[in-house]
């Protein structure tokens, strides 16, 4: 059994989530929370495997409490349910740490679907608005994309990657997000380690600060 944290500041949504999930054997709804401090409180008493958390709420919004739960709890995963107008949230909510996020308006049977999948670990992008998410992970300025290239010999695709990594994206996340297969995301993210004369994430990020901070 799957247990289900609901964050929504929006009653009535959040009856209608949980009526959904219930229709699941799989799902059990172990509480709703209001905003986020309540759904910090909800995390530690009730241990959720799924918070779905929705971002704009009063006290602690989403992204903030994303960050706690993750902090608090890594194992515990956050599904974002958002709008089209929450690209710059939902960027920050995986930045640290989201599975991904839904749109409100999605079906019941895709619903239970990505919780049940962001349980088994899988990343939750839905295509309508991917390449928007991308998109704003790759919105830095022309002068840091200068530095990346000509520093490290970059190309305009591994700069791109480059980014993500450098914005906390796991694998999974960015080939997703760019819609990219698993091994070829591994293969971009490869020869960037070897521009950069890295041997690991942790150290491919500290060089582009490095470079990034002259």
């Amino acid at each position: 059994m799957i247990k289900v944290l609901i964050v929504d500041d929006q009653a009535i949504l959040a009856d209608g989530i949980r009526s959904v999930l219930a229709s699941s054997d799989d799902l059990e709804v172990v509480g709703i929370a209001q905003d986020g401090f309540q759904a910090l409180q909800e995390v530690e008493q009730k241990k959720p495997d799924v918070v779905l958390m929705d971002i704009r709420m009063p006290n602690m919004d989403g992204v903030i409490a994303t960050q706690q739960i993750k902090k608090r709890s890594p194992e515990t995963k956050v599904l974002i349910l958002t709008t089209f107008d929450d690209s710059d949230y939902i960027l920050n909510a995986i930045n640290y740490g989201a599975s991904g996020y839904l749109l409100k308006d999605v079906s019941a049977s895709a619903l239970i679907d990505a919780v049940k999948n962001a349980y088994a670990g899988d990343t939750i992008l839905p295509t309508k608005i991917a390449r928007r998410i991308a998109d704003a992970a790759r919105l830095v300025s022309t002068d840091r994309e200068i530095k990346l290239k000509r520093r490290f010999g970059l190309s305009e695709r591994e700069v791109g990657v480059a980014v993500m990594i450098y914005e906390g994206f796991t694998n999974k996340q960015i080939a997703s997000a760019l819609k990219l297969s698993d091994g070829t995301a591994r293969n971009y993210i490869s020869t960037i380690y070897e521009k950069l004369g890295a041997s690991s994430r942790a150290e491919a990020v500290s060089k582009m600060k490095a470079e990034l901070s002259n």
